[in-house]
C-alpha cells in the first residue's frame, strides 16, 4: 500500500475523531462503571455463578425438554440472569456500554453515509440498519432499486 499525503491526513483525522470519543463524557462513564464492576465482589460472584449456570443450560438444551433437569435448571438461569440484569453496577455497566456502542454506531453510519448513501455499516442496531437505503441483502451496492 502506497502512503499518500491524502491517505496520511484521513487517518490523522480518524485518530483525532478517536481521540475525541476517548475523552468523552460517555467514554469516561464507561470506564467508571467498569472500574466499579470489577471491584464489585457481589457482581463479580454473580457473574461467576451466572457462567457455570450458562454451561449447565447449555448441557441441558442439548437434549431439551427430554433432559431430566430441564425445568429446574431452565428456571434456575432465569431467576440468575434476572438478578445479573437487576444489580445495580451490572446494570450501570450495561446502560454505559450501550451509550457508547450508540455513538461508535452513529459515527460509523456518518463516516459511511458520507463517502455513499450505499455504503453498508454493520452496527447490529435495527435503527440504524433501516436508515440505509439497502437492508443490506442484495450484495449489489444499490443497484437493485431497493430503498
Amino acid at each position: 500500500m502506497i502512503a499518500t499525503i491524502e491517505k496520511v491526513l484521513i487517518l490523522e483525522e480518524a485518530e483525532q475523531i478517536a481521540s475525541m470519543i476517548i475523552h468523552s463524557d460517555l467514554a469516561d462513564e464507561y470506564r467508571s462503571c467498569l472500574y466499579t464492576l470489577q471491584h464489585d465482589m457481589e457482581a463479580q460472584k454473580l457473574i461467576t455463578d451466572f457462567q457455570k449456570m450458562k454451561e449447565k443450560y447449555d448441557e441441558v438444551q442439548r437434549f431439551g425438554k427430554y433432559h431430566p433437569d430441564f425445568r429446574t435448571v431452565s428456571k434456575e438461569t432465569r431467576e440468575l440472569k434476572r438478578k445479573l440484569d437487576l444489580h445495580e453496577s451490572i446494570a450501570a455497566f450495561k446502560n454505559a456500554e450501550d451509550n457508547i456502542q450508540k455513538l461508535l454506531d452513529e459515527v460509523s453510519v456518518l463516516l459511511g453515509g458520507a463517502v455513499s448513501k450505499y455504503i453498508k455499516v454493520p452496527t447490529g442496531n435495527p435503527y440504524f440498519d433501516s436508515i440505509s437505503s439497502c437492508s443490506g441483502g442484495c450484495g449489489s451496492g444499490g443497484s437493485c432499486g431497493c430503498s
